[in-house]
This record gives structure tokens, C-alpha cells and sequence, in this order.
């Protein structure tokens, strides 16, 4: 490979990086064609993205951008590494790693998880990953934020609604009477 076609890589990803402000880091050696096959298309199939990067590439690329991606750097790049790219859920690649490992059977840990960047923040180590596919969306949280904040005016709105209807009715009955 050329110094020209390093850079190229080294700008793409750089650019690929920027562009989805989740990304995972995975380990897969040992793989064969086939299963590293199975894994892109299963990722595909959820809609994130798995590149296969040399270290260096990944390192250099990583320089580039704002903010302190030392340790991922130093922590997770070693091996065999994969990239798995989400744009818009910060779970998903770890839900689509552990999903993946289940297929493969009980025993299967691969492909292992390095490391990740959610908007800038850093995960490493295989026991982060559980934390990590149970995380909330942006999405998700403001969904939560809004229906807790509902809450009491539902409740004032239902209790002023049954009120009413048992105000008419002893209105109606008092009226009867007479």
C-alpha cells in the first residue's frame, strides 16, 4: 500500500468517525471468511456498518479528531480490529454484538469487545459491553422526560373528568327528588 493511499484511508476514516458519533471497536481474529461475513451481514442487516482497518490506520485516524481518544488507542488497539459505525443509536452495535454471539452458541465470545466512543465518551473492556446495549437513546430519554412531566396533568385532567360526571349525576338525582 501506498503513502497516498494510506492517507486516503486515514482521511476517510477520519471522516467516518466524524459522521457517526457512535463507534465500537471489536476484536474478531480467529474468525474465518465466513463468520466475519455473517457478522457485516448481520450488521447490515440492523443498520450499522462493519469496516476491517489496520491499527495504524485506525490510531492515526483517531489523532485527528477533537477530544482524548488516548485510551481507547492504547487499550483497544491491538489485534485483529474491526469498526462497527452507528449514526443514530448508541446502543445498537452492542445489542447486534451480543445478539451475534447468542447465534454462534453459549460459549462464543467473539467477536470481543475493545472499546467504544458514545459522543465522545470512552468504554473499554468486554464488561462495559453489557452496560452498553442497555443504554437509552437520546430518544428514548426524552420520551421518558415528557410522559413523567404528562403525568400529573393526565391525572388532573382524568380526576376533574370523573368529577364532573358524579357532580352531574348527584346534581340529577337531587333535582328528582323534588
Amino acid at each position: 500500500m501506498t503513502r497516498e493511499e494510506k492517507l486516503e484511508i486515514i482521511e476517510g476514516l477520519t471522516e467516518k468517525f466524524k459522521e457517526n458519533p457512535y463507534f465500537y471497536i471489536t476484536d474478531a481474529s480467529g474468525f474465518s471468511v465466513a463468520k466475519v461475513n455473517a457478522f457485516r451481514r448481520t450488521c447490515f442487516e440492523k443498520g450499522v456498518e462493519y469496516k476491517v482497518y489496520k491499527n495504524t490506520l485506525i490510531k492515526k485516524a483517531l489523532e485527528n479528531l477533537e477530544g482524548d481518544y488516548e485510551e481507547l488507542s492504547s487499550v483497544a488497539l491491538k489485534g485483529f480490529s474491526g469498526i462497527i459505525f452507528s449514526k443514530e443509536v448508541g446502543n445498537l452495535p452492542a445489542k447486534v454484538l451480543l445478539d451475534f454471539r447468542k447465534k454462534q452458541g453459549k460459549k462464543e465470545t467473539k467477536p470481543i469487545f475493545k472499546g467504544a466512543s458514545i459522543d465522545s465518551d470512552v468504554f473499554t473492556g468486554e464488561d462495559q459491553l453489557e452496560m452498553l446495549s442497555n443504554l437509552k437513546s437520546k430518544q428514548e430519554l426524552l420520551g421518558d422526560v415528557i410522559a413523567l412531566l404528562q403525568s400529573p396533568a393526565k391525572n388532573l385532567i382524568s380526576a376533574l373528568q370523573s368529577g364532573q360526571n358524579t357532580l352531574a349525576g348527584l346534581v340529577q338525582t337531587l333535582s328528582e327528588k323534588e
